[in-house]
């Protein structure tokens, strides 16, 4: 365990260093290097030219800001994790090709098409498992040391696999969704940032609740924060929203309906897909999906100022700015270098955390993060309604992964006809016999 101020220097790998949030990472870690200094930086993408476009800017950025940090992209795995403290993985296996089959083949059958709930999310899955596992393997041959800490989705199926797969692993997986609507429960009631806020929250990730959220005082804000949440949901707009997608919008307005549903607590903003699909479906285009929106925003932004950095030759007017995707990681990573004990989510094995839910469910909850990785607080019982849908799309997940473990047509048909946005199992077979067309370079073989 490292102590500040002891002079100890950390190496970290981005794997997955051709994703757009890469460059929102580095400027985070350039940022707070007073607090978790680097002496070394390094990119790992098995796309190596994607990479390279990120890299090169990256390369520019870091000797004008930190030119003692040592800095390597590379493909291959020996060299990239070799020597390192904490791998960020932030992998998308068949990336937005694949994506875009994702979403469409589901909303050509009138169902949700979204990359991480739905057959769509569960086709992701299958991609993903076999590549974030391989991303264990490598760590623990080359830095058994390290921890990773991994953002790659779907998280609730990776977390399963990896749970089954890599047991003993030091691996901890995350989401920042909840992250970004703390981020706004603070602006709403008019603090700083998620970091001036006590909270308890249970679930599976993308499906989960907040029952308590406090000041650090103590103070009660549920009550200011549901108010505010029936009315406009998690929408704040004005110059906090300024460049919200239209589709996050609708997205954060939404969250006002899925309270109505329960005013006991405040939603995650995903759980719009499991409550309101048909209402989902309607306002959906199926030839124009998120998968474009990125690509014409997101993606083209980003790769351009890289673009735009490397002609200059400097990054001092850069508009990468750092986000709730880089921000979190890098505060899990000085949580764990210097065992500080902050409270944040993690996505872990529940044993007793949510006492009415499987104990080998993997739960999104509350946990106190130090050196030896993160301590599960206890949430108690579920109530009623959160423990039927917990327990049923828990059993989508497990019933996904035994279809990758057992390479079964039957459970992935099971998995996709028990999810909830799912009409009915003919309708659940007709978009899996599609989704097993598209996918036939990255799925198993199902019997």
């Amino acid at each position: 365990m490292a102590k500040r101020g002891d002079g100890k220097k950390f190496s970290v790998l981005i794997a997955g260093g051709g994703s757009t949030y890469t460059p929102g990472i580095v400027l985070t870690l350039l940022n707070g290097l007073d607090k978790f200094p680097l002496r070394k930086l390094k990119f790992y993408d098995i796309d190596g030219e994607r990479q390279e476009k990120i890299a090169e800017a990256t390369e520019i950025l870091l000797k004008e800001r930190a030119p003692e940090i040592e800095f390597l992209a590379t493909t291959d795995p020996e060299k990239a994790f070799t020597d390192v403290d904490f791998v960020m993985a932030q992998i998308r296996v068949g990336k937005y090709a694949m994506r875009d089959v994702d979403e469409k083949i589901p909303l050509k059958h009138g169902v949700v098409g979204q990359e991480t709930t739905g057959p769509g999310g569960i086709a992701y899955g299958l991609r993903s498992i076999p590549g974030v596992i391989g991303l264990v393997k490598y760590m623990e041959k080359y830095s058994p040391d390290a921890w990773m800490l991994n953002y790659s989705n779907p998280a609730a199926i990776v977390a399963e696999a990896t749970r089954r797969e890599c047991p003993n692993s030091k691996i901890i997986n995350i989401c920042d969704m909840p992250i970004g609507i703390m981020d706004r429960m603070a602006e709403i009631v008019g603090l700083k940032d998620r970091n001036e806020l006590d909270f308890r929250y249970y679930g599976l990730n993308h499906f989960g609740w907040w029952t308590d959220v406090w000041d650090k005082e103590g103070n009660n804000l549920m009550p200011e924060l549901k108010e505010y949440v029936s009315k406009n949901g998690y929408w704040i707009g004005g110059d906090y929203d300024k460049g919200t997608e239209a589709s996050w919008e609708a997205t954060f307005k939404m969250a006002a309906d899925t309270f109505a549903l329960d005013p006991t607590t405040l939603p995650n903003t995903y759980l719009k897909y499991y409550m309101y699909p048909t209402q989902v479906v309607e306002h959906s285009d199926p030839h124009h999906t998120r998968t474009d929106e990125v690509r014409e925003h997101r993606e083209k932004n980003v790769f351009s100022e890289c673009k735009r950095i490397v002609k200059e030759g400097t990054a001092k007017d850069t508009n990468f700015v750092p986000d709730d995707h880089s921000t979190y990681i890098v505060d899990l990573c000085e949580a764990i270098a210097y065992n500080t004990h902050q409270r944040m989510l993690a996505i872990i094995p529940n044993e007793g955390a949510i006492s009415n839910i499987d104990p080998t469910a993997t739960v999104e909850v509350p946990c106190l993060f130090g050196s030896n990785g993160p301590e599960r607080l206890a949430m108690g019982e579920a109530a009623q309604y959160q423990a039927g849908m917990i327990t049923e799309q828990n059993s989508v997940e497990k019933l996904a992964v035994d279809a990758w473990q057992q390479h079964s047509y039957t459970k992935l048909w099971q998995a996709f006809s028990l999810c909830k946005i799912v009409p009915d199992a003919k309708v659940a077979k007709d978009i899996l016999d599609e989704m097993i067309i598209a996918n036939k370079d990255y799925w198993p073989e199902l019997k």
